[in-house]
Order: C-alpha cells, then sequence, then structure tokens
C-alpha cells in the first residue's frame, strides 16, 4: 500500500467499522435498558405489526374480565338480596304458625300482624335494591313467565371481540313476581296477574284491597309456594354465577396464552443479547484503538520528508 498524506484509506476504513460497531453497541444498550427486542420498527416490522394486534386482544381480554368480575358482583349481590327475601318470608311463616295458636288473644295476633305488615315493607324494599344504579330485580314480567322484555337481563359481553362474541344474559330476578301468588297459591305465570293476586311485599306508599292483607288471611302453604319461589331464583342466580365462573377463567387463560404470543415476539433474550453486547463493546475499543493507529500513519512521510 502506498504511503499518502490527503488520503487515509486506513483510517477511513477504521472509523467506518467504529461507527457501524458502536451503532450495533448502541442498539445493543437499547434493547436491554428497554427489555424489547424491538425498539424501533426497522428491528422487524412484521412482528411489531403482530405485537400491536396482540397487545390489543390483551386489553380487550382484560376488559372483558373485569365485565365479567363486575357480573359476578351483581350476581352475588342479587343473591344477598334473595336470601334476605327468603328470611323475612320463612319468619312470614313463623308468624302465622304462632298466630293460629288457640291460646293467643285477639291482642296477641294484632301484635303478630303489626310485625307481618312491617316484614311486607321490608319485603318490598329488598326488590327496590339496585348494584351500582342498575336494579337487582325486575318487576315487568312474571314468576315462570316468557321473558322478552329487554330491562329483565343485563347483557354481559364475556368475549374480547364484543358484542360479537360471547355474551352471558344476566336475569334480573322476578323477585316482585316470585312473591305473589294467586287464588290457587301458584306463581302467576299468565301475562298478566290475577285481580286477587295476594302480594306478600307491600309498598307502604299505597293502599288498596291487594295491600290491605294480613296474617288471617294468608294460609301456610302460601308461604310455602313464596319459598319455593324464590329457592327456585337462587338456584338460577346460582347456574349464572357457574357460567360466569368459567367464562372468566376461560379469559384468563386466554389472555395468558397471549401475553405469552406477544413476549415471545418482543421480548429481549437477556443472555443472548448480553453476549452481543459484550461482542460489540469489545469490538469499538479495537476499532477506537486501530483508529487512533491509523491516524499516526501519515506522520510516517515526515520521516521521508525530513
Amino acid at each position: 500500500m502506498s504511503l499518502t498524506i490527503n488520503t487515509n484509506s486506513a483510517a477511513i476504513s477504521a472509523a467506518y467499522n467504529l461507527g457501524k460497531n458502536n451503532s450495533h453497541l448502541q442498539k445493543s444498550l437499547a434493547k436491554l435498558s428497554s427489555g424489547s427486542r424491538i425498539t424501533t420498527p426497522s428491528d422487524d416490522a412484521g412482528g411489531l405489526a403482530v405485537s400491536m394486534k396482540l397487545n390489543a386482544a390483551i386489553n380487550r381480554t382484560r376488559a372483558a374480565i373485569t365485565n365479567v368480575q363486575n357480573a359476578r358482583s351483581f350476581a352475588e349481590v342479587q343473591d344477598g338480596g334473595l336470601q334476605a327475601a327468603a328470611r323475612i318470608v320463612d319468619r312470614m311463616a313463623e308468624l302465622k304458625s304462632l298466630s293460629t295458636d288457640v291460646l293467643k288473644s285477639a291482642a296477641d295476633k294484632a301484635n303478630y300482624d303489626t310485625e307481618f305488615q312491617s316484614l311486607r315493607t321490608q319485603l318490598w324494599a329488598v326488590g327496590q335494591e339496585a348494584f351500582n344504579g342498575v336494579s337487582l330485580f325486575s318487576s315487568s314480567a312474571t314468576f315462570g313467565g316468557a321473558k322478552t322484555v329487554d330491562t329483565d337481563f343485563v347483557e354481559v359481553i364475556t368475549s374480547s371481540q364484543g358484542s360479537g362474541g360471547a355474551v352471558v344474559s344476566l336475569n334480573k330476578s322476578l323477585i316482585a313476581s316470585a312473591v305473589t301468588v294467586d287464588d290457587l297459591l301458584n306463581p302467576t305465570t299468565a301475562g298478566t296477574a290475577h285481580a286477587n293476586a295476594t302480594a306478600l311485599a307491600h309498598d307502604s306508599n299505597k293502599t288498596g284491597a291487594v295491600n290491605a292483607i294480613g296474617l288471617a288471611d294468608i294460609s301456610i302453604s302460601t308461604f310455602t309456594q313464596v319459598l319455593d319461589n324464590l329457592a327456585t331464583l337462587r338456584a338460577e342466580n346460582g347456574a349464572t354465577v357457574s357460567r360466569l365462573s368459567f367464562a372468566e377463567d376461560h379469559l384468563r387463560l386466554s389472555k395468558a396464552n397471549l401475553t405469552a404470543a406477544n413476549s415471545r415476539i418482543v421480548d429481549v433474550d437477556i443472555a443472548e443479547e448480553t453476549t452481543r453486547l459484550a461482542k460489540y463493546n469489545i469490538l469499538v475499543q479495537a476499532s477506537a484503538s486501530m483508529l487512533a493507529q491509523a491516524n499516526l500513519a501519515p506522520n510516517s512521510a515526515l520521516l521521508l520528508l525530513s
């Protein structure tokens, strides 16, 4: 190789290698510091596109899990209301049995009836409960009848696909109808209630023949029927909670699998990348040293000129 002053080919080559090795070193540092294999789109354009889609699916699945958890909370609070209603009706039945005691005076029976009327009001209050502004119990359909009114259900999205995926219809238990029986002591199943229907629940703000009933007007079998109705509602509620539990488990498994798939695309292999970091760190130092040596080469020309 000829000895020149204007052009130092060795220094140019060393500078090029230094820049290239330093660029690789900076990329390796960026990957290790971020924990991601893809720090810029140029690292893996296709992988970045897939990762963005997977991230969106993960976020949708996380939202669906929250929906299911809220639905379970709704159903659990609803079941609490049904339990309270059952305890109230059970106490009513107990009062009815006590009032039939021949040794009880009219005043004693009146006292039992006073508690009965108070319990009717409380039973009505249970039916008016809501969860975050959404009523827990429906009053627009009849117990055992066809439920076609949208307000009788709360739809829960249990899929990351939104409304186009799986949907669970959470039944808003028909507690008002469950505690209403007709003259045959059966739950009302027709489209409208009988005129002589007996409602155990009582809105204290309303008056009328239906509301003005007492213990003496109701038979023990009526309470038995109402308790059976409430038991049916609790069974339906339990079935819904069971389904929601399986839906949540499926969503959590899907989220875990999606997260693992995304990790394989974007997460950096620390062992591999630290090896690459050490390699380029040494190459940068070597390139810098050789560039320094190459820059000294033209000095040899001075010896020939002296």
